[in-house]
């Protein structure tokens, strides 16, 4: 028998982003800016999903001064890519927190507040699927995450 309970803990205390990453070349990408108001840090993980060459072969987590990109940015940190994710199905993890966000800021002169995935590609045919899990946010509430169709 399923459930009837309708449960919403994970998802009414964390924002999940998933970004189909298709570049068509093989410069270095910003995958989505989000705003980290709110949010103690961001996992992204970067999965290898169609592959013609070896797939990403550079990853980084971007800041920057304005929530939607555009402004100035700065490295947090970087992926060290020691094996490629060279099959469909490999995927690379990196993760950082708002103190990292705030220091790496403070240190710019800057208020950093939004937060990208730069992604480069080895082949331009390459393609990838990037998430973005924000936790711990200062507020909860159902529907943080909810179902995306177009």
């Amino acid at each position: 028998m399923a459930s009837a309970q309708a449960v919403a803990k994970f998802f009414a205390n964390n924002k999940v982003d998933l970004f189909v990453h298709i570049p068509g070349d093989t410069a270095a990408n910003d995958v989505g800016w989000v705003d980290m108001a709110g949010y103690e840090g961001v996992a992204v993980l970067v999965l290898a999903t169609n592959l013609t060459g070896a797939g990403v072969n550079a990853f980084s987590l971007l800041a920057n001064t304005a929530a939607a990109g555009g402004g100035t940015d700065g490295t947090i940190k970087s992926h060290a890519v020691g094996s490629a994710p060279d099959a469909s199905g490999d995927y690379l993890v990196l993760e950082c927190t708002a103190e990292e966000m705030a220091q790496l800021g403070a240190a710019a002169s800057s208020n950093f507040v939004g937060f990208s995935a730069s992604v480069t590609h080895a082949n331009n045919a390459d393609e990838s699927t990037v998430v973005y899990i924000r936790y711990n946010g200062k507020w909860s509430y159902d529907g943080l995450t909810a179902d995306s169709v177009a």
